[in-house]
Formats: C-alpha cells, structure tokens, sequence
C-alpha cells in the first residue's frame, strides 16, 4: 500500500513538472509566432508612421511592401509624400502619443523614370497636395525611396504614374536603381516600364513627337550656313 501512494506520488510529481516545462515554453512559443505572423502578413503590421527612409525595416523593401501617403509637393529632387500608417483602434493611438507632434515627408523617386520639364509639370498638375497616393518599395538610396507610385481610381482600379508618364512621352526610362540586373524583379519591372515607353514612341507622344515636314525644312533652312551669312548682311546694310 505506502509503494502504491508512493508510485502515485511519483507520477503526480513528473505530471506537474511536465506543465510547468510546458507552461514556461508556452510563452516565448507565443512570442515567436507572432513575429513570424507579422512578417507573414505585413500589411497588417504597418502602424507606424515613417518620417524618414531610413526608418523604414529592410524587409519592408526586400519584400516591395506598398504604403500609403498623402502628396506634399513636387520638386526638382522628386516627390515629397507623408506617410499614412494604417490605423488600428487599439494600438495606434499608444503610437501616434509618442510618435510626437511634427511630420516630414518621405522623399520619393518614380523608380525607372527620368521625367522631362513638361513631365515635372505634368506631376504638379495631376499630384495635387493632399492627394493620396500608394508607394510600392522597391529600393532605398540614402533618404530616397525609389517606389512605383499608383493613384487609386475608384474601389478597383488604380493607375500607376511611373507607366503613365512614359505613356504619354513625359519621360524616358532608366536603369532599375537598387536592384540587382540578373533579378527577376529588375526584369519584370524594366518590361513593364518599357512597355509603356514604347506605346508614347509607336504614337509619337511628348517627346517622341516629331516635326511636321514643313517644321522640318524651316529648320533646315535656318540652320543653314549661307542662309545665316546672307542675314548677317542684311542686317549690316
């Protein structure tokens, strides 16, 4: 009989170790599943709001997340876009408390694009301050996000600015900064943009536009060297 309560004893003992072992794993299980969600599902962590690039994580880019901003300006160095982190009741008024009162603006470059004066113009008409605007991350440089940057058109539909500038010949492709050439973003991103660029060229849009035959022999005649010389004289006599 004291061996039965005793095995009884025993079993009982290596019971409860077993839960307070499983117990004390349960906490840093829960922890480490969480992290792993977020990093799963970031579009449901992005509650903090970005002044800086540098303040944005690696892996936000790495994985091209998209962030939502509203237009400050537009200037000779590109797009001024503040930050609008999503917002969810319960944590982000703890971090709007002491996230302080000032906010700068990201500084944002239309990756894959180099606009024109008449392309600079076209942004400050259809970009007005205010306006809301999406920035897929593609790569960072110092304290320029270099992003494919969309408007929302409705619930569905949406329109990126980097095509459509090509598209209308308001400016020329360039090298993917940031991205390794042998990747199959740059590709995927380099066909997409060119795409465009070349429906502006096909339609002779902007700067793909080219001079009538009578604009083209009016400028033939005035650079012509003896055409110039015979208005030299002219002009003495």
């Amino acid at each position: 009989m004291p061996e039965t309560v005793k095995e009884t004893e025993t079993e009982k003992g290596r019971g409860d170790r077993q839960q307070r072992h499983q117990g004390s794993q349960s906490s840093p299980n829960v922890v480490s599943l969480i992290s792993q969600f977020a990093d799963d599902n970031l579009t449901l962590v992005r509650i903090t709001k970005f002044q800086a690039a540098s303040e944005i994580p690696a892996r936000f880019i790495e994985k091209n997340v998209s962030l939502r901003g509203k237009v400050h300006s537009i200037t000779d160095k590109g797009l001024e876009v503040e930050h609008i982190p999503i917002h969810l009741p319960v944590i982000s008024p703890l971090l709007t408390k002491h996230s302080g009162v000032c906010s700068s603006p990201l500084l944002v470059h239309l990756v894959g694009v180099e606009m024109t004066p008449e392309g600079k113009e076209w942004l400050q008409k259809n970009l007005l301050p205010a306006q809301t605007v999406w920035l897929k991350l593609i790569s960072r440089e110092d304290d320029i996000l270099h992003c494919l940057v969309s408007q929302s058109r409705g619930l569905l539909w949406s329109c990126c600015i980097n095509e459509n500038i090509l598209r209308l010949g308001l400016a020329r492709t360039t090298p993917i900064t940031g991205v390794q050439p042998d990747s199959r973003l740059y590709w995927q991103l380099h066909r997409r943009l060119h795409r465009a660029e070349v429906k502006a060229e096909r339609k002779g849009l902007g700067l793909w536009k080219e001079d009538s035959l009578w604009e083209r022999a009016s400028k033939s005649i005035r650079d012509n060297a003896l055409v110039r010389l015979m208005r030299r004289l002219f002009k003495r006599t």
